[in-house]
């Protein structure tokens, strides 16, 4: 995913065929060490290709995915112990005292000693 970034990255500032030297440059350049084998792949695979058709194409496949959002069958799957355990832990939340250690500066409430 890392080389697919940095591919558009360079696409997108001006460079219209970034190579694989291109791409590990620019990986190099932030720290990052790239797999030069599935950058080639990369290279390869976009050479010659328009760029708005390839990620037109994959906006496509996305959608075959589905996505569920989560968290909408998780409690019913529990039999409903997980929004339990949620409303319990916010109950405790609430109910929580904090005896007056709200003063993150360390001071005495009233006192101004910052």
């Amino acid at each position: 995913m890392k080389h697919m970034a940095v591919y558009l990255m360079l696409k997108l500032g001006g460079n219209d065929a970034p190579t694989v030297a291109d791409v590990q440059k620019a990986l190099s350049s932030v720290g990052i060490d790239g797999d030069e084998a599935r950058c080639k792949a990369l290279v390869d695979s976009l050479e010659g290709k328009d760029l708005a058709e390839v990620l037109a194409e994959g906006k496509d496949l996305l959608a075959t995915f589905g996505g569920g959002g989560g968290g909408g069958g998780g409690a019913a799957a529990a039999g409903g112990d997980a929004a339990e355990e949620k409303e319990e832990e916010k109950v405790e939340e609430e109910e929580m005292d904090m005896g007056g250690a709200m003063d993150m500066f360390g001071g005495e409430e009233g006192t101004g000693d910052y």
